[in-house]
């Protein structure tokens, strides 16, 4: 594996490889209104991990084969080690920075991405659900390690986006993943429950029922009383299938199939 200079990388194509998948919802949108079809689920087969989907801001820590790293949004890089001025958005290099310092430690010959929720403080207008002092926390939800990261460098950005989007990034299966945050004693979204596919309901309003059977109210508040959850995502143990349920999507489809807005 070549040598890798985090000051000499192309940061742009670097930011398109390490970007976090969009996520589609568990019934499928309906292109013409944005409503959720009541005929059409994602299919999931075997084992099906229930994760709490906490409402933040997606982040990520790329720790590079030279000992650095970068923090980023969702969208884009905000601060590598050593800047002395980094993007302050939604406070996210605070949150994560500490952690970044201590994750560089495990750099090896391979590009590893640590995806966070940062959330709390002012991240979102949902952040009082979690905190009334206006703390942040941040729960690591997947990791991605790129032992290939040489040749897909060399990839052009309309290449690399068609891969990632389809499914090409090497995210941890299940066990890894959990594994992994224990020995850097990082906390994870909460685990629910593992149910089989079958259990899973298709009707609006079946899982509607769900959500609020698994999930009344957040696991992950930082301080006073825990409020409403954002909703559930669904995947399974190795990731090939993950699938995002959001109580205001069902409550948005049960209004409109009672007229109301």
């Amino acid at each position: 594996m070549p040598n890798f200079d985090l000051r000499t990388a192309d940061l742009r194509v670097l930011n398109s490889l390490t970007k976090y998948p969009s996520i589609p919802t568990y019934h499928a949108l309906d292109p013409r209104d944005g409503g959720l079809r009541e005929d059409e689920v994602v299919g999931f087969t075997g084992p099906v991990t229930l994760t709490e989907k906490v409402d933040g801001t997606n982040s990520r820590i790329i720790v590079t084969p030279d000992g650095g790293y970068l923090i980023g949004s969702r969208e884009e890089l905000l601060y590598a080690r050593g800047d002395l001025i980094g993007n302050p958005a939604l406070g996210i290099v605070d949150a994560l920075r500490d952690l970044a310092e201590r994750l560089r430690a495990e750099a090896g010959d391979r590009i590893t991405v640590w995806y966070f929720e940062v959330y709390g403080g002012k991240v979102t207008g949902a952040s009082k659900q979690y905190t009334g002092s206006r703390q942040v926390g941040q729960r690591l939800f997947d990791v991605v390690e790129l032992d290939g990261y040489a040749d897909l460098l060399e990839l052009p950005a309309e290449r690399i986006a068609a891969w990632r989007d389809g499914g090409g990034q090497p995210f941890l299966h299940e066990p890894a993943l959990l594994d992994r945050a224990r020995a850097h004693d990082l906390a994870t979204v909460p685990r629910l429950a593992t149910v089989d596919a079958t259990e899973l309901p298709r009707d609006l309003d079946k899982t509607y029922a769900f959500l609020a059977d698994r999930l009344p109210h957040t696991l992950v508040a930082l301080d006073g009383t825990p409020g409403r959850s954002e909703g559930l995502v669904l995947r399974t143990a190795d990731r090939s299938v993950i699938a995002k349920a959001r109580f205001q999507d069902y409550e948005r489809a049960r209004r409109r199939r009672s007229g109301g807005r």
